[in-house]
């Protein structure tokens, strides 16, 4: 009976000590993970993006907070969608009001009267935050601030943009002008669709009004930061540094935008921070390419019998190091579509799926015009689909 109990308790003692290093090694594991997704920042309000809208990393992100200059993400878009729609041209003289020339802050001080072409002033707004500018821009193409701010915020609802309200053009301190980390990233991630929205914020330094002033990007982080290649800065007192940032490594694209930050420089430490942790811990993958023929669609009453359907532009999907199994393709199409066709119309889509749930998906266009067939080409289809059953 001693020897029975002995060994019930040496078997106990060895359940016990086995049962504490699995312990220890479940909460190593745990750390680890931790580890591996936590993040901190002195920023009030943060998000990581990835060029898809997948949140990687979020802090307080739809806070609406004054946001200074980074009110210019907005107005930059809106001034190149007008440029790419024929609506003014770079050439096109802006002149300047005297509610441009009123504007306080970052400024590259124009004065009544005096004209420049709309492309230099768009280079000063993206470069150094021109307030002045900004509003010039604005006013000459729609013709008043106070149009201009009312675009901004259509142009914010179309976008799905909940906490976000602008009021003036520039991001100057006024009531009811805020934004969240999360429209922004929102904007920046429309913004990069537009090259040369991206062109102007790349710029380092130009030379303005024939080489007299000479402008240097507030943004340094296309300087410091491998990848960085936009977007926009910000700083008022009462919002202290903001930031919305850009940068693609690998076809990797990640957007950071930080509110808040308190001291000078301190936005752009904490968006690398965000964008570190962002590029290590995640891969961009290649799923389709602009152009590439992902399925074919009969057409009925065409003058062809079927469409190739070509993805509307390319698709990365951004996962975990290590995480890319489980992924399952969806295409979603009318099995059959009616002529006339018409080349870069939609016809459907490609989801992409991992474990049942969408993470990212791209429009199916037709990849060319196919015309309704006459009634005499029409029966000529019939007889042939018939003798093609026939057989």
């Amino acid at each position: 009976m001693y020897r029975f109990c002995k060994l019930k308790t040496m078997i106990f003692w060895v359940c016990l000590l086995i049962l504490a290093t699995t312990y220890n090694d479940v909460t190593a594991a745990d750390a680890k993970k931790q580890v591996s997704v936590e993040l901190e920042t002195t920023a009030q309000s943060a998000i990581l993006m990835d060029g898809n809208g997948t949140v990687l990393y979020e802090k307080n992100s739809h806070k609406r907070l004054p946001p200074a200059s980074v009110t210019k993400s907005m107005t930059l878009l809106l001034a190149v969608e007008a440029v790419e729609q024929g609506r003014v041209k770079l050439t096109d003289a802006v002149s300047v009001s005297e509610n441009s020339w009123r504007q306080g802050g970052s400024q590259i001080w124009l004065e009544p009267g005096e004209q420049m072409n709309l492309h230099d002033m768009l280079i000063a707004v993206a470069v150094v935050s021109a307030n002045d500018a900004a509003v010039a821009v604005m006013e000459h193409i729609y013709g008043s601030e106070q149009a201009a701010v009312e675009a901004m915020n259509q142009r914010a609802q179309s976008l799905g943009l909940a906490d976000t309200h602008f009021a003036n053009v520039n991001g100057l301190p006024v009531p009811e002008h805020y934004m969240s980390a999360y429209d922004t990233a929102l904007i920046a991630k429309e913004a990069v669709k537009h090259p040369f929205y991206m062109e102007l914020c790349g710029i380092k330094e130009y030379w303005l009004r024939g080489g007299k002033n000479w402008l240097v990007n507030t943004n340094k982080l296309l300087w410091w930061y491998k990848g960085a290649d936009g977007l926009k800065t910000g700083w008022t007192q009462e919002a202290q540094y903001c930031f919305a940032g850009t940068a693609k490594r690998d076809g990797l694209r990640l957007i950071s935008v930080v509110f808040a930050t308190p001291e000078p420089r301190s936005h752009l430490r904490e968006s690398i921070k965000l964008f570190d942790w962002g590029f290590a811990n995640f891969n961009a993958q290649s799923i389709v390419l602009a152009g590439e023929v992902v399925e074919r669609v009969s057409v009925n009453k065409g003058m062809e019998k079927e469409v190739q359907l070509v993805a509307a532009q390319d698709l990365n999907l951004i996962l975990s190091k290590g995480q890319s199994k489980n992924l399952q393709k969806k295409i979603v199409v009318d099995p059959q579509i009616n002529a006339p066709i018409q080349q870069g119309e939609k016809y459907g889509e490609l989801l992409i799926l991992r474990d049942g749930k969408e993470i990212g998906k791209v429009d199916l266009l037709a990849e060319k015009n196919i015309e309704k067939a006459s009634l005499l080409r029409s029966l000529q289809n019939m007889v042939s689909n018939l003798f093609a059953l026939s057989k």
